[in-house]
């Protein structure tokens, strides 16, 4: 996945208060959309340092995060055994440079992470692949900022075209909304998340 040699480097200084006030927005935000779920198995997919997934773990049956940074998922193995969450495990895998891995999920959540992926269709579809019949895929990302310019990310997402490629894809019953605005939130520029969900 894009940007994974930076991550490594700032794995052991990503965890700040900002951050992790984010991820608890973008956690609350995913907890409306999952229902009971604790007979179902999901993937926090590029979970980072885990700072989403480990909000969220004990709504599932089985939590597996997974990254490409062998680094951010040391903090994250670190965390699990701090909390003893046994059916919580890690998995260093890039999505967007391997074949389609044999995992199988009823949920996938992904924050902040598809900004950082070129080919984000080639990814979805392959997330779409991996999800169990009714699944869902719920990303938490920011919307389109034409103030950002970068080359290591998008700009964030107009909810509409990505509800089209979404359902393109073959995922449906899409809901989105915005979830959160704040000031400098996305490189440096103020900024607004939205959740959407999808149902295979």
């Amino acid at each position: 996945m894009g940007n994974t040699d930076k991550f490594d480097s700032i794995a052991n200084s990503y965890d700040n208060p900002e951050r992790t006030r984010i991820a608890m927005v973008a956690s609350d935000a995913i907890k409306e959309y999952l229902g009971d779920t604790r007979s179902k198995s999901a993937i926090d997919f590029g979970c980072g340092t885990g700072l989403v997934g480990m909000n969220l773990v004990n709504e599932f049956e089985s939590l597996l995060f997974m990254d490409t940074s062998e680094n951010m998922l040391d903090i994250v193995k670190k965390k699990i055994t701090d909390v003893g969450a046994l059916n919580a495990r890690t998995l260093c895998f890039d999505f967007e440079s391997s074949s389609q891995p044999d995992l199988r999920a009823d949920y996938i959540f992904m924050a902040q992470v598809l900004l950082h992926i070129q080919d984000y269709e080639a990814v979805l579809a392959k997330l779409h692949a991996v999800l169990n019949d009714e699944g869902h895929l719920l990303i938490v990302d920011f919307n389109k900022n034409d103030k950002v310019v970068s080359e290591l990310v998008h700009n964030g997402f107009d909810q509409e075209q990505l509800k089209a490629l979404m359902l393109k894809i073959g995922f449906k019953d899409i809901r989105s909304k915005t979830i959160y605005s704040g000031t400098k939130l996305f490189m440096n520029q103020d900024a607004s998340l939205f959740i959407m969900d999808g149902k295979k």
